[in-house]
């Protein structure tokens, strides 16, 4: 049977990044990218796959139900990449019932639609599998003080946030449609992810852009907050191989064994700007600027990926540093992308390209 994938939020940052791979990788196989091109969706992060023949963009909202049943048997759907989501925590605290709407219900209604479509067919689920993508905060916070303890499959759930309970409920729902219907299913939950594409509210995006112009970086209490960083083409990678690969109705936890603080991840930005901007080493420390923390903000995140590694080859290709230096080196080179962006001219280039559709 001939693959035909629906991949939700393909034309987001991490989305994007999987969407080519697979419509490079899979020329055989039918790739449909379905996106409501919210601020965080941009066709200019696949401008150049988006003429391919295994190609076909749809604009659609995944809590649309009855538009995404359709499109289920339109494209006579065998798999779904769920990553459409409201991502950011600072968005989520300030407007939690997008996060629920999105998030929660979203899933739901993808879920649903896949599950009416497959069990309707006479080989039902035979073939099929719907992968959700989750992320580490789901599991809560870690101690500092405790390296060695790492977030693994079997922990406990303990969201701190509007935005990680969102994502954690829609977790549950994945995992309960397996077990009540029997549905093909998978999820993983992944740590920071950093590349090209992000959309520059990211830390890292953000600082880029703002030490290229000279402005604050804002930073939350002491920058003393660890988080696991991952390069997006790898987590794109170990997706690719999950997909195809992956045990049904498995967990597997993806993540760089790469812990930063945020505030020598931030100098490590800084340096690598200056030099590549051709300024004195240091010359632009004195923008750190330290803000109130954010409310409810987890202290530490660390992915144990041993499982993935072990069961199925995966593991990162790049280290931290050669990473940095190709995703800063992206943002500069693609300068009218990111202004593009930070002006917010292509969300109306998006509404009036599709209002009469």
């Amino acid at each position: 049977m001939k693959k035909s994938i629906i991949i939700t939020g393909g034309a987001g940052f991490i989305g994007s990044h999987v969407v080519r791979l697979f419509v490079n990788k899979y020329p055989e196989y039918r790739i449909i990218n379905v996106d409501k091109l919210t601020y965080a969706g941009n066709l200019a992060n696949l401008k150049d796959i988006e003429d391919k023949p295994n190609y076909r963009f749809v604009r659609a909202d995944i809590c649309d139900f009855d538009t995404i049943y359709a499109l289920m048997q339109e494209e006579h759907v065998t798999g779904v990449i769920h990553l459409a989501a409201e991502s950011h925590v600072d968005r989520s605290i300030k407007d939690p019932f997008t996060f629920a709407r999105t998030n929660v219900m979203g899933t739901l209604s993808m879920l649903q639609a896949a599950k009416l479509y497959w069990e309707a067919l006479p080989e039902k689920y035979e073939g099929k599998r719907f992968y959700h993508i989750s992320t580490d905060e789901v599991y809560g916070a870690l101690e500092i003080e405790h390296p060695e303890i790492l977030f693994t499959e079997e922990t406990k759930y303990n969201p701190h946030s509007p935005y990680s309970a969102s994502k954690a409920s829609s977790d549950h729902f994945v995992r309960a449609f397996h077990d009540t219907y029997g549905m093909p299913t998978i999820v993983t939950n992944c740590s920071n992810n950093y590349g090209p594409y992000q959309f520059p509210e990211k830390l890292i995006p953000l600082f880029i852009n703002n030490i290229r112009h000279r402005k604050p970086l804002p930073v939350y209490g002491k920058g003393e907050n660890v988080r696991d960083w991952l390069f997006v083409e790898d987590h794109a990678r170990a997706i690719d191989i999950i997909f195809h690969k992956g045990v049904i109705a498995e967990t597997y936890n993806i993540g760089g064994f790469n812990e930063w603080r945020n505030i020598d991840i931030i100098k490590t930005v800084i340096k690598t700007v200056d030099r590549l901007l051709g300024r004195p080493e240091g010359a632009d420390l004195d923008l750190i600027t330290f803000v109130t923390d954010r409310a409810g903000h987890d202290m530490r995140y660390a992915i144990d990926s041993r499982k993935l590694q072990r069961e199925l080859g995966w593991e990162p290709s790049l280290q931290f540093e050669e990473g940095i230096e190709r995703t800063v080196r992206w943002y500069l080179e693609n300068q009218e992308w990111l202004d593009n962006i930070t002006s917010g001219d292509y969300e109306k280039y998006y509404d009036d390209m599709y209002k009469n559709r």
